[in-house]
């Protein structure tokens, strides 16, 4: 059970409601991670604008999930996991080879592999990277945007894995948990 409660539909604050009504247009349904940040509208109008503002880059939908997976997996957040397995599975249609593979800091597919590794180091590394690390993704074909965005998605999901992590997010996806490293 989440460490704070997952305000029911129609109680939650009322300067969150339109933004939650407006994920429930575009999603079909407000996933918990943004019903509980729902308990500070400044918090939930934060993310979303962050999310939406992204969302517009050049990174594709797969290569921003294999991200997501990467930087959950080093996070150890089960709610993240689950949903972005889900979203890569249903959204961005990577194969469970795939998934594993994202998981693992790592991809199936080579371009995309240099910006998963990337991703999985900044999250290890809490952003400490090397000259070699920045031009491995330059290398692989990533322009110095896409290599700002690649940075910005593991920023965002820093941010989801750590309110997750914090409160317990009750998880609203098929389940999927964290590998138990070290």
């Amino acid at each position: 059970m989440s460490r704070i409660p997952i305000p029911a539909t129609d109680k939650e604050p009322s300067a969150a409601q339109p933004l939650l009504a407006s994920v429930k247009k575009q999603l079909g349904t407000v996933p918990n991670l943004l019903r509980i940040l729902a308990n500070s509208p400044a918090s939930l109008e934060a993310y979303i604008g962050f999310s939406s503002a992204v969302a517009k880059g050049t990174l594709d939908a797969g290569t921003r999930e294999r991200i997501a997976l990467a930087v959950a997996e080093v996070n150890g957040c089960d709610y993240c996991l689950s949903a972005h397995t889900y979203l890569a599975r249903n959204v961005a249609r990577l194969d469970d080879a795939e998934i594993t593979a994202n998981r693992s800091g790592a991809s199936n597919d080579m371009k995309a592999n240099a910006a998963v590794q990337f991703a999985a180091k900044l999250a290890h590394e809490r952003g400490r990277v090397s000259e070699a690390d920045i031009a491995a993704v330059k290398r692989a074909g990533y322009s110095d945007a896409e290599l700002v965005e690649i940075i910005t998605h593991v920023g965002l999901n820093f941010f989801t894995n750590t309110v997750n992590v914090a409160l317990d997010t009750d998880i609203d996806f098929p389940r999927i948990g964290a590998r138990k490293i070290g």
